[in-house]
């Protein structure tokens, strides 16, 4: 019933055209839902393609997600992508600006480094923001290409970003209501390791996990993990295996939708699932009738802007 009611929720935000007031309790926020190229990506020329570029139809922003604590004026982003000027302004247009002297961000959780989830950091530096001292919460191997490759390691070195080493299955807290569990997944790990997060608020917890090479591959069963939280935001890359004609998946591989809903079909953890990081030849990205068809087998997919609630009873009131 809880998850059922957090669903609700979701849904309501992502049909409505006024913009919600957040809650009172810590939430996060989807501030994307694309793959790393976004959608469009660059050299689409596709009609679809052509009318985001032109700025006729909406696209999509690279996938990441804002974690906020109205109590204590804290916010942080999970992976800071391509859009990352544009998700700081829409956190910011949420939480309101920054308390006085903190940093821009009380904290980056970077999954991994591949294009998508860290070039945003370069925001940060010198060029841009001149941030002082965000914390960069990384895994050993990230933290390392992070410090050993410029322009990287001149945001280390000038002290625009203060790295934090995490532990892979080890929870560390944000601050006294909120707390974060990297998960280790495989994934091609060219340059670093690869994590989801588990973030738990007061009284709920969700999952975050944009990039995995196949669930099969994983040690740790998915549905074990999915069953500890309210809601799971999970990789759905690509819709089907014949999706990218000409393109070899062994070398990019994710879980198809497809693979996740037969995996998820006679489960009644399904209802806590939504997708997440579609590539921009996903059909969920732009057909209406396929994501009437997820959602009649009882999926869902994210929506820009959507808000769960970590805490109290998990509504977000709406604004009058």
């Amino acid at each position: 019933m809880r998850v059922l009611s957090l669903l609700v929720v979701v849904l309501t935000l992502a049909c409505s055209t006024t913009r919600v007031t957040p809650p009172h309790e810590p939430y996060v926020v989807v501030l994307g839902i694309a793959q790393d190229g976004g959608y469009p990506q660059a050299g689409c020329r596709r009609a679809d393609c052509r009318e985001r570029f032109e700025g006729r139809t909406t696209g999509a922003r690279v996938a990441s997600l804002g974690i906020v604590d109205p109590i204590s004026g804290q916010r942080w982003i999970i992976d800071a992508t391509p859009d990352f000027p544009r998700q700081l302004h829409e956190l910011e247009a949420l939480a309101g600006p920054p308390r006085e002297g903190a940093p821009v961000l009380d904290g980056v959780l970077l999954t991994h480094a591949h294009m998508g989830h860290y070039l945003g950091l370069a925001h940060l530096g010198r060029e841009v923001l001149g941030a002082r001292g965000v914390p960069v919460f990384a895994m050993p191997r990230m933290r390392g290409f992070l410090e050993g490759n410029g322009p990287w390691s001149q945001l280390v070195s000038l002290k625009n970003i203060d790295l934090r080493t995490m532990e892979a299955g080890t929870a560390f807290a944000l601050n006294e209501r909120i707390s974060v569990t990297p998960l280790r997944v495989p994934h091609r790990d060219e340059f670093s390791e690869t994590v989801g997060f588990v973030v738990r608020g007061p009284t709920r917890a969700i999952l975050w996990l944009p990039d995995i090479d196949k669930w099969e591959k994983w040690t740790t069963p998915i549905e074990s993990v999915v069953a500890e939280v309210d809601v799971a935001y999970v990789d759905a890359t690509f819709y089907s295996a014949a999706e990218l004609p000409g393109r070899d998946l062994r070398e990019i591989p994710h879980p198809t939708v497809e693979e996740t809903m037969q995996r998820f079909a006679s489960s009644p953890l399904r209802s806590r699932i939504r997708l997440v990081h579609l590539n921009q030849s996903n059909p969920l990205l732009r057909d209406a009738s396929l994501i009437d068809t997820l959602r009649g087998h009882g999926f869902a997919l994210a929506v820009e802007g959507e808000i769960l609630a970590l805490g109290g009873d998990g509504r977000v009131p709406a604004r009058p």
